[in-house]
């Protein structure tokens, strides 16, 4: 299986049978060319930096195969667009399904608290094929092993600490960031190097930063 990183949180997993999904191809990605040839998008939540609707819309234009899993909120902003009718699933944690030819189990179900001025919105968390574990805004240690972990690695409801404290918890072989496009480089290598530490601290995990469209195997 293989994991190609595109701008921020956007993920692309595919493996050498033609089994490929993409999973949130937000506004700060390279949404079109993150979707090109894939059939299948699970969004973990409704935030743009998450989900480009119009960039996804234009998509869906040109392929009449293109299905999306996603919290119910995100689906049912989604519905009124005609380019999704008839392409929308609703999932939420706990649940067990197929997607690009891959098994997808989701955990969650709660986007991490910004501000207790600003409502909390659906975020599912989706571990694809029992390896790589995208747990979008959100650190839910899912009930389960994970040989992948992408850790959020800056965000505005988030701090080093316990992007430190999930990437021990979820205690994955490898680490990878997500959620990182506002950071500077330098920002970047020194969260980076925080993770790194710490994996090495718990002889447990291997943290890898990733550039963008750069692809790793699994």
């Amino acid at each position: 299986m293989d994991l190609t990183k595109y701008t921020h949180s956007c993920v692309r997993i595919e493996d050498d049978n033609d089994r490929r999904l993409v999973i949130d191809p937000g506004s700060f990605s390279e949404v079109a060319e993150a979707l090109e040839g894939v059939n299948d998008v699970l969004i973990t939540h409704q935030h743009a930096d998450h989900l480009d609707v119009e960039a996804v819309k234009q998509v869906a234009a040109s392929n009449a195969d293109l299905k999306i899993w996603g919290p119910k909120d995100v689906i049912d902003q989604l519905s009124n667009a005609a380019e999704f009718e008839g392409r929308l699933t609703a999932v939420g944690a706990g649940q067990s399904f197929v997607a690009g030819g891959l098994q997808v189990r989701t955990f969650g179900g709660q986007h991490a608290l910004i501000h207790s001025s600003i409502p909390v919105v659906q975020n599912v968390a989706y571990l694809i094929g029992d390896a790589i574990y995208h747990p979008g805004d959100s650190y839910t240690v899912p009930n389960a092993q994970v040989e992948a972990l992408l850790v959020p690695l800056n965000a505005p409801w988030a701090k080093v600490a316990e992007a430190m404290d999930f990437t021990i918890a979820v205690r994955a072989p490898r680490a990878f960031q997500v959620h990182d496009a506002l950071l500077t480089d330098t920002g970047k290598g020194f969260y980076g190097a925080q993770l790194k530490r710490v994996g090495e601290l718990y002889g447990v995990t291997e943290y890898s930063q990733l550039e963008t469209r750069q692809r790793v195997g699994l």
